[in-house]
């Protein structure tokens, strides 16, 4: 092991593994600390083993709709030994491969505990380790609600990824993203599912449009949603778990999820004591490159204000590496990054919503595309739509892009591309888009926004 690596990090999630096998690509010797495994809560606790049970859901929602389309096929058995393993073996896979190029890139692991003490150094188990330049990649944890006790009957995400058996009923505490996906998947294997909201609507940070259209949808499933709630107690029974809602309301479940989003891990590690600023919510405050207030120490991923995405930290890590290594490089604005919420349906976006368009430009102007008017739509039997905004209403650049309906989330490649470059509408409506796909759905939308609609009425 190297005395004084290059870059030392800490933390091996998304973040930290991405810094590490990008400066190590660059001829940095690199030391990276991790007290769990490498890969941390996306590959083990989130994005991969959640997706995988959203996977298990549609296969159990194809199984049980095949006679629409002329199979004789019946969903008898949900067997949830069986969807762990399958979903364990996937994560196992993914973590083997991240171990082999952990090796190929020479990267140093120490793995323990580690604690921040100031300067570019940390210390793991009584012995300090010092690199010319720090990266903090420490990530997030589940948030709770005051008052609301998890274990049990109570449950966090990463608590729900275990459970070893279906539950008949289910209320979740949250209707962001992960209480979405969670609700997808129980109610595609027969739950009764309710999502209690405080905010106006779900997925609150996306456009107004997409939250309707998802809303709807989720109703249409038989997913119970109440905005506009507050939780006001949970208590648990040796049978069941009672949610009072204020006002008086009572919801009864066999379990319940708390789902109100993930907060960074920033205290307990000795960040403040040793001189890292934070803000008033505890997220790292960094400059444009990611440096934080410690000379030569950099923060990346779930411990910076912003959306928390593996794929924006895999974007914090490279940059930073880059950044070490003398290069020059723009960092991504968030509005760029793309977003996706894996529930059926599917909700994926890239840029701004329209409030913030108008915000920003003032005057802007919006088209939606109905995924009735799409061949591929129709035969996967998705509703939902694609909406794209445009700034200064007539003349401007495309600005935000937003679907929703089944594996929309394969297209936000494209809509991704159309945003960070600033194409106009009439650049997208010139391309050709395979036929039958979703992405005529994309190609329609701009069309219809260039002025030059095929399948839609004027």
């Amino acid at each position: 092991m190297t005395d004084i690596p290059d870059v030392l990090i800490l933390g091996g999630g998304s973040g930290g593994y991405a810094a590490a096998f990008r400066a190590a690509q660059l001829g940095k010797t690199v030391t990276l600390i991790e007290e769990d495994k490498v890969g941390g809560t996306c590959l083990h606790r989130g994005c991969i083993p959640t997706k995988a049970l959203l996977h298990a859901a549609e296969v159990a929602d194809t199984v049980a709709h095949a006679s629409k389309v002329g199979i004789g096929a019946e969903l008898t058995k949900v067997d949830v030994a069986g969807i762990h393993t399958y979903k364990n073996s996937v994560v196992d896979r993914l973590y083997r491969g991240l171990q082999g190029l952990a090796k190929a890139h020479r990267v140093d692991i120490v793995n323990g505990t580690g604690r921040y003490v100031g300067g570019r150094s940390v210390e793991v188990g009584g012995t300090t380790f010092t690199g010319r330049s720090l990266v903090l990649a420490t990530g997030s944890a589940a948030r709770t609600l005051p008052g609301v006790d998890c274990g049990g009957r109570v449950l966090t995400s990463d608590d729900a990824l275990e459970l070893p058996t279906l539950p008949e009923r289910v209320v979740i505490l949250g209707g962001g993203v992960i209480g979405v996906e969670f609700a997808s998947v129980w109610a595609s294997l027969g739950a009764q599912v309710i999502i209690v909201e405080a905010l106006p609507r779900l997925i609150a940070t996306e456009d107004e449009w997409s939250s309707k259209q998802l809303t709807r949808a989720l109703k249409k499933r038989g997913v119970t949603v109440r905005t506009d709630a507050r939780c006001e107690a949970v208590t648990q029974r040796a049978d069941g778990v009672t949610v009072v809602l204020a006002g008086g309301d009572l919801l009864e479940a066999d379990v319940v999820l708390v789902s109100v989003g993930r907060g960074p891990r920033t205290s307990g590690n000795g960040l403040a004591e040793g001189g890292i600023e934070l803000d008033e919510r505890g997220f790292v405050r960094v400059d444009g490159a990611l440096r934080t207030s410690q000379d030569g120490v950099y923060a990346v991923g779930d411990i910076v204000a912003g959306p928390q995405l593996a794929h924006r930290g895999f974007a914090h890590g490279i940059h930073v590496a880059e950044v070490i290594a003398g290069r020059g490089r723009v960092l991504a604005e968030d509005s760029s990054i793309p977003r996706v919420a894996y529930c059926n349906p599917e909700v994926a976006s890239v840029g701004l919503t329209e409030v913030q368009a108008r915000q920003k430009y003032g005057e802007v102007s919006t088209v939606v595309y109905d995924l009735a008017g799409n061949g591929k739509s129709q035969i996967l039997g998705t509703s939902g739509g694609i909406k794209v905004i445009r700034a200064q209403k007539d003349s401007g650049q495309v600005v935000g892009i937003h679907m929703v309906g089944e594996r929309v989330g394969e297209l936000i490649g494209e809509a991704q591309l159309t945003v960070g470059w600033g194409a106009y509408p009439d650049d997208v409506a010139a391309l050709v888009h395979a036929h039958p796909t979703q992405s005529e759905a994309l190609g329609e939308a701009h069309m219809a926004l260039a002025g030059l609609p095929l399948h839609s009425h004027g």
